[in-house]
């Protein structure tokens, strides 16, 4: 067993609550659907904002899915770099699992894709 972290990232277009409750709670789905995990397989999440994004914690969104209830979560803010990308959301979820870093699939939606697009699939919405 191996402890490892998926990467995901998304924007949004305002500093609204339930916009970054509804992209977070997309980001987190796509996550867990493209590498088949479970909550209980979660050592746990790590969120951050940009500064821009003042309306609610992201971490509200997950704790509202069912069975993440127990899984911990931490929320922060990035550092606001000149020219980084705005209204972004992040998460880092650090998982147990037997698969290899070569196996996991990172996801990164709307403008976030221009983050990693070495890792971005253009599939991605």
């Amino acid at each position: 067993m191996f402890v490892r972290g998926i990467r995901g990232a998304t924007t949004v277009e305002n500093n609204d609550e339930n916009e970054i409750l509804s992209a977070t709670t997309e980001l987190l789905n796509e996550i867990i659907e493209e590498n088949g995990i479970i909550p209980e397989e979660i050592a746990h999440v790590f969120v951050t904002v940009t500064q821009d994004l003042t309306a609610t914690f992201p971490a509200k969104a997950i704790r509202q899915m069912e069975g993440w209830e127990l899984v911990p979560l931490m929320c922060s803010l990035e550092i606001p770099v000149e020219g980084s990308l705005p209204k972004c959301v992040r998460l880092m979820v650090t998982v147990n699992t037997e698969k290899s870093q070569a196996e996991i699939k990172h996801v990164f939606q709307r403008e976030a894709k221009r983050l990693r697009p070495d890792l971005s699939k253009l599939t991605n919405a």
